[in-house]
């Protein structure tokens, strides 16, 4: 998935790259009115340097990573045309989205962190409109598409920090400069989207979907 800032968001944000899960319900035989749910994620930013560990020196290092990610999650309804070579569909959502800055520290050869903490974040009410294209790649019993889709995230106001805004002091403390604005984004996703059938079987129209 990658993001593309709009409005006043882009005037400090270029892009970002993440992933994204939905899953839909089907609310009719036909599969034409379903609801619909989605959380993902996006990084912005990312910053990464060798630090000394206090207290020993540089003898011992470690890597300091700092990310700044944007999180999101919604529900709504899904309105699809099923043509059969092709499924087009539209939908809206109410949920939230949160922006938030975490610096962790792990192993110069990488590896799971070491210690973590959130350094920043701010949360809001959201809510999103979106579209998209399902074309199938196999059919029967486990139906498999390809998926590409575009979402509009309206975030409104939101405080965030972006690449270079945590300072740090020799005597080891930061100072923050967070930048206030309009955080609103397009999403772009390319994924697969795999059907799931209920054990009673059924019309593949009233199978859930699970979308990655």
């Amino acid at each position: 998935m990658v993001g593309e800032p709009s409005g006043e968001f882009a005037d400090f944000v270029s892009s970002a790259f993440g992933a994204g899960f939905s899953g839909r319900v089907a609310l009719d035989p036909g599969g034409v009115l379903s609801l619909r749910g989605d959380f993902g994620f996006l990084i912005y930013g990312h910053e990464s340097k060798r630090v000394c560990i206090d207290g020993v020196g540089c003898r011992v290092q470690a890597r300091l990573e700092t990310s700044n990610n944007i999180f999101y999650g919604s529900l709504g309804p899904e309105l699809a045309f099923p043509l059969g070579w092709a499924r087009p569909y539209a939908n809206a959502s109410l949920g939230f989205g949160y922006f938030n800055t975490s610096s962790n520290l792990r192993s110069t050869w990488g590896g799971d962190a070491i210690l973590s903490t959130e350094n920043f974040g701010d949360g809001t009410f959201a809510w999103g409109l979106g579209g998209g294209l399902e074309v199938p790649l196999s059919r029967g019993r486990t139906p498999v598409a390809l998926d590409m889709g575009v979402r509009y995230h309206r975030n409104g106001i939101m405080e965030y920090l972006r690449k270079g805004d945590i300072v740090d002091h020799p005597d080891g403390s930061i100072t923050l400069f967070p930048i206030r604005s309009e955080a609103n984004f397009l999403s772009y996703r390319l994924g697969v989207s795999i059907g799931i059938p209920r054990r009673t079987g059924g019309p593949a129209g009233e199978r859930g979907r699970l979308q990655q």
